[in-house]
């Protein structure tokens, strides 16, 4: 993977990436070696890694709990930069209305789960793929004559959530601040909802990963699996490891780290 001898910004979104995809959200595990190399990565970078997430904060923060790490949540309509405990909201969430709308049709089809975050809401259908025509379609109905508001798809879940907001604002709003700004972005990401990240930071001309089976995707580069994922990290922070016991700034470039074959290899 050529990160032409920049300093990077490392983004990762968390199910499916670093996280196996659970059955239910609340049953995800971040195993606990990831998480000491994500906090190792942290400090080799300067503070300039996150977490880009559909999850709410407090949820990542529940998976990895003192972790420390800046995050978007709710596909940026949350943010926590680096060192903060907090997360600060970015706008306003959609209708409660709609959410009591959706949650009326999950409660009428077995299958159909609400998941509800609060600012916004997901319908999973996480092993029932034949409810997959059903779960857009009640997602959309809630959708229907709500400006403001917008669906989006990803693996067994299709989410309502304010128009406009994708993981890709959110990667621009960190780059533009202090410890990402001038720093060449890195987004490892599993899902179409990871799509707009992936167009982002090959405008901004970084780096763009894809995990999971070869499908058509903006991203440059694949890993097979959340295992390699893990691999992947525990090599790049090895090799920062090595940048600073030859005497040389961990932040200053990109060192060599096990580089995935490009995407539909």
């Amino acid at each position: 993977m050529a990160c032409r001898g920049r300093r990077i910004a490392l983004f990762l979104d968390v199910d499916g990436v670093i996280a196996e995809i659970a059955a239910r959200p609340e049953l995800a595990v971040v195993p606990p070696e990831t998480r000491a190399t994500l906090a190792e990565l942290r400090d080799a970078l300067e503070g300039a890694a996150a977490l880009v997430s559909g999850r709410p904060i407090a949820a990542l923060e529940r998976m990895m709990p003192g972790a420390r790490l800046a995050a978007a949540g709710l596909h940026g309509l949350e943010f926590r930069g680096p060192g903060e405990t907090a997360a600060r909201p970015a706008g306003g969430g959609v209708p409660r209305a709609a959410i009591a709308e959706l949650r009326r049709a999950c409660a009428a089809q077995d299958g159909l789960r609400l998941e509800d975050k609060g600012a916004t809401a997901a319908v999973h259908y996480r092993g029932h793929p034949e409810l997959a025509r059903a779960a857009r379609a009640a997602v959309r109905r809630a959708a229907a004559g709500r400006p403001g508001v917008a669906v989006l798809e990803g693996k067994c879940v299709v989410e309502l959530v304010p128009a406009g907001l994708d993981k890709g604002t959110a990667i621009r709003a960190f780059m533009a601040d202090a410890p990402f700004m001038g720093r060449e972005p890195v987004f490892v990401g599993d899902d179409v909802t990871d799509e707009a990240g992936f167009a982002a930071v090959r405008a901004m001309g970084g780096v763009a990963v894809r995990v999971g089976p070869a499908e058509p995707t903006r991203a440059a580069w694949r890993l097979p699996d959340v295992a390699a994922t893990g691999a992947w990290l525990r090599g790049l922070a090895l090799s920062f490891r090595d940048v600073r016991y030859r005497g040389l700034s961990g932040s200053t470039r990109f060192p060599g780290a096990p580089a995935p074959p490009p995407a539909g290899a």
